[in-house]
């Protein structure tokens, strides 16, 4: 793969590992429900602004209509909320590992997903890495007594959830073009949120220019420019190493929790990011395949 496009993955991966540091500061003046409608709401005007630019074709059943209002619903604003509230008692870092056990619970959805994609020995493998470091992210807060952490991390946990049952659902968009579909999606997650924000928090009052900014950066440039950005580099280089994205973003969210937020790294941290990332890279496989066809290349007989 050319450098420019791991360049680009690196980019992405980053990007949305600071998604986690601007929820942090969004979540000093907002409500959890007003950085997910926000989010949103931002992240569908920018693809709208792509896809009327690019003149792409948009034509929508009122069926298909319904169904994106769900899926959007699922993909976007329930865990762009559960980040949020989650947050709310842990930090940026934490919240971003948590959000790296994404690929071990789409390995479980996908297994049982009528025509999904059937665990093997090395998947199920790292889905057990990866809830071994959640256990190790875990253990201290149950052993500290701080319970309100606990279960923002297991709220948090719902995000990849949604997550792992999205990426199944979106089987069902195949013929729609990608931007299109996000854009679509984007919206309906907009219509879905926005009545429950507006009737748990009320109206919201942005006062802060780093708000603002965290908003435009979180909603512009992280949700509608960078799934653009994703969805044309997917047929450049394939799922495979695209999903390096999740081996980024993580890191990404610790190193920027603890850099600018000035959050606690904790030892705990860096081991059950580390079990996580384990899991992560057997659930890929590529290291294990290249292994085992060098350990056959070294035993063929020469002549």
């Amino acid at each position: 793969m050319p450098l420019k496009y791991w360049l680009v993955i690196c980019i992405l991966g980053i990007g949305w590992g600071m998604s986690f540091m601007f929820n942090a500061i969004l979540l000093r003046e907002l409500g959890p429900l007003s950085v997910s409608m926000g989010r949103v709401g931002f992240g569908a005007l920018g693809c709208w602004i792509y896809v009327i630019g690019a003149r792409l074709n948009v034509r929508l059943s009122v069926n298909r209509a319904i169904a994106l209002l769900g899926f959007g619903a699922l993909s976007y604003a329930a865990p762009f909320a559960f980040y949020a509230l989650g947050q709310q008692h842990i930090g940026a870092g934490v919240a971003g590992i948590v959000n790296a056990t994404t690929p071990a619970f789409a390995v479980i959805v996908s297994h049982f997903w009528p025509g999904g994609e059937r665990a093997s020995f090395l998947k199920s493998l790292g889905v057990v890495c990866g809830f071994a470091g959640i256990v190790v992210l875990s253990l201290p807060v149950l052993h500290s007594g701080a319970d309100s952490q606990f279960w923002a991390i297991l709220l948090i946990l719902l995000a990849p959830v949604c997550y792992a049952f999205s990426v199944n659902f979106a089987r069902a968009f195949r013929d729609m073009q990608p931007v299109v579909l996000v854009a679509l999606a984007l919206t309906g997650a907009t219509l879905a949120i926005t009545p429950l924000a507006l009737w748990q928090e009320g109206l919201p009052h942005v006062t802060r220019v780093e708000t603002w900014a965290s908003l435009l950066m979180i909603g512009f440039v992280l949700t509608s420019a960078a799934f653009i950005v994703f969805y044309w580099l997917l047929p450049k280089v394939g799922p495979t190493n695209i999903s390096t994205v999740t081996l980024i973003a993580p890191v990404s969210a610790l190193v920027l929790g603890t850099w600018v937020l000035q959050e606690a790294l904790r030892p705990e941290h860096l081991l059950g990011m580390a079990a996580i990332l384990v899991g992560l890279l057997l659930i890929d496989g590529r290291i294990i395949r290249r292994l085992r066809r060098g350990s056959e290349v070294k035993d063929q007989p020469r002549g």
